[in-house]
């Protein structure tokens, strides 16, 4: 096996793999260090996001919205199934294929790329060149002409919940329960918390989401945020705000929670609790001292707007650097570096990256929020249209949710949209087209949108903006 590559990257998360196949598809030599590896000793290709992530949080989310609208919806629509069951390790098992396929879907992709494998821990050394440490403890050193590192993030944890891995879980260890817990616990009400909660909560756990923080989903926009928080409350989840847990203590199968309000001290039991206060990047071991790579006081990698360290021919993308951890960030950070290695003047707009939470409805943003705007003293305008007035959300009975468009009072140019419904993550990405194109509101009202669907929200969304929907009384403008 060859010991230099043109380019060497560390992780195959999504970070790590596109940028990988994209640099091959350039003409490249590369070779890809994973740490991840199976019970067999075979590699495991996808990171976080492909085996404990995103794919199989997605497909209990899916499955457990199923049954949800089994158990409550199916009779509004005329058809009786009696009372539905859910067989816990049957929805495990159709989560665990969709990921194997996708995984093994990887690894041919690296194979019809050229793409090396090599098993191991990658860590940084001086003049680009990668140390790999094998299972066994050998260690081998591979020479890069650039390196990528794609090392991902990992569960952060805090001293008063100790993760066992059986009564107090992190998310990895929640996408595994074997049955339906009949109280859960949640440690952070964020998007992680929120999925999580809502799979198991749509199961028929009773639900409680201990949150620290005043306020509810502080990084949306706080009408949408607000509009959430109620969807969810009506849903059955106990979201408990400005509720800082202080210890934990395991008893019989059952954990005891104490945290402290501003009322006081309260204690809570629950069959299992989940720690999901967010996520640190994986840069421990990573750097050798003299790699000439500097990490911030977080932890993580410091890059400029290209994803370039401080050291000569080292880049570092996804969940290790600033902004957002997610997947989708991570992957077209992988693909600017490795066009710019091969010499392609690429670059990726932040101000474009969509976010979204994928409960039901789910909840979608990209851009500026309203208070953001208000902070940067900037001028704008706001649409705003509900999914109750959406007739193809009527005939779906999804109604609860809005689309808001926020932009600029004398361009019109778009600032940003913020959604919570019925396909949010579909219909904020719409959006995102049309600001990646420097689009008005104006240029989305005069579009045609297809009748009757979702997306004719976000068309009317537009019109509102300038108070012209048709479809809901217009605010008078002051």
């Amino acid at each position: 096996m060859a010991d230099k590559f043109d380019i060497v990257v560390i992780g195959s998360g999504p970070a790590g793999y596109v940028g990988a196949i994209k640099a091959a598809q350039l003409g490249m030599t590369v070779a890809c260090v994973e740490l991840w590896a199976d019970e067999k000793g075979g590699t495991v290709l996808g990171g976080t996001c492909l085996n404990v992530g995103c794919i199989p949080s997605k497909a209990l989310l899916d499955s457990s919205q199923k049954f949800a609208e089994a158990r409550d919806s199916f009779a509004l629509h005329g058809i009786g199934v009696g009372k539905p069951k859910i067989d816990v390790p049957a929805m495990l098992d159709r989560k665990q294929k969709i990921v194997s396929q996708l995984t093994g879907g990887i690894a041919g992709l690296f194979k019809h790329n050229g793409v090396t494998v090599i098993q191991g821990r990658g860590k940084v050394l001086a003049g680009a060149k990668v140390e790999v440490t094998d299972k066994d403890g050998n260690r081998r050193i591979v020479e890069a002409g650039d390196v990528i590192i794609a090392a991902g993030s990992e569960p952060m944890r805090i001293p008063p919940a100790p993760v066992d891995g059986d009564t107090i879980v992190d998310s990895t260890g929640a996408l595994e329960f074997t049955a339906v817990p009949k109280r859960l616990g949640v440690i952070g009400a964020g998007v992680i918390g929120l999925e999580l909660g809502s799979v198991w909560g749509r199961l028929g756990a009773e639900v409680v989401l201990l949150e620290a923080l005043d306020d509810f989903l502080p990084m949306m926009d706080t009408q949408i945020a607000k509009e959430t928080h109620k969807i969810f409350k009506k849903q059955g989840l106990d979201i408990r705000l400005g509720a800082r847990v202080t210890g934990t203590e395991v008893k019989k199968g059952k954990v005891e929670v104490t945290y402290d309000t501003a009322e006081g001290t309260h204690r809570e039991t629950f069959d299992k609790l989940i720690v999901s206060v967010g996520r640190r990047p994986r840069s421990e071991e990573l750097l050798a001292s003299d790699s000439g790579v500097t990490l911030d006081e977080r932890g993580f990698i410091y890059v400029n707007e290209f994803c370039a360290t401080e050291a000569p021919h080292v880049y570092a993308v996804g969940d290790v650097v600033r902004g957002p951890m997610l997947a989708h960030k991570g992957s077209e950070e992988g693909v600017m570096v490795a066009e710019r290695i091969a010499g392609k003047p690429a670059q990726l707009n932040y101000d474009c990256i969509p976010s979204v939470i994928y409960t039901h409805p789910e909840v979608a943003a990209v851009g500026k929020t309203e208070q953001q705007l208000k902070a940067d003293g900037v001028d704008y305008k706001a649409g705003v249209f509900p999914f109750a007035a959406s007739g193809r959300a009527l005939a779906a009975n999804d109604t609860d949710g809005m689309v808001k468009i926020l932009a600029d009072a004398q361009t019109d140019r778009i600032l940003g949209a913020h959604i919570v419904g019925p396909s949010a993550a579909d219909l904020t990405q719409q959006v995102v087209i049309a600001m990646e194109f420097g689009s008005s509101a104006e240029d989305l009202a005069l579009m045609v949108f297809g009748h009757p669907t979702l997306s004719e929200a976000v068309h009317e969304a537009a019109l509102a903006v300038d108070g012209h929907a048709i479809h809901i009384a217009n605010r008078k403008r002051k």
